[in-house]
């Protein structure tokens, strides 16, 4: 897996203040994403060991509320295998005192619950870790500036598990 950035204190994509991992790869392709490059599978930087140890450190302070999946698309099978071992790593680290958004392009019951070419060996467990799932592709005429934590009017924030 490869990322296109971490950002250490991130008040867009989720509530509160949270690191946010880009990830690369995307065969989605919405039109006028706002992170196109991201598309590119190989994209940015390789993920390793050291990105988990980094990401563990940046969610240390106490002000900051969680982690953020974003992409790219987090759930692309590519992507999903690493990322579960990263979410793996949070939870023994931090338990449920951070929580986990995840972005994603994919339709929780039609793609993620449902056999189909995002699904993967991982898919449950990965599900299984994040508190609250952003769903669909962004759709340039259902375009909203008003929306919290959301591009277009078809997406959908969903609580998946509480935060203990």
């Amino acid at each position: 897996m490869h990322y296109g950035t971490i950002k250490s204190c991130d008040i867009a994509n989720g509530e509160g203040v949270r690191v946010s991992l880009f990830v690369s790869g995307c065969r989605h392709r919405c039109k006028n994403c706002f992170n196109p490059e991201t598309w590119n599978f190989s994209y940015g930087t390789p993920y390793t060991e050291e990105t988990t140890t980094k990401i563990l450190e940046l969610l240390s302070p106490h002000y900051i509320q969680g982690l953020t999946l974003i992409g790219g698309e987090p759930m692309e099978p590519e992507n999903q295998r690493d990322l579960l071992s990263l979410v793996q790593a949070v939870r023994k680290r931090y338990g449920m005192t951070k929580d986990i958004w995840c972005y994603t392009g994919c339709i929780l019951e039609t793609e993620l619950l449902a056999e189909s070419s995002y699904r993967c060996e991982v898919t449950d467990q990965l599900l299984q870790e994040i508190n609250v799932l952003v769903d669909g592709p962004f759709i340039e005429e259902q375009k909203s500036l008003t929306l919290p934590f959301r591009g277009s009017e078809n997406q959908r924030i969903i609580k998946l598990h509480d935060q203990k």
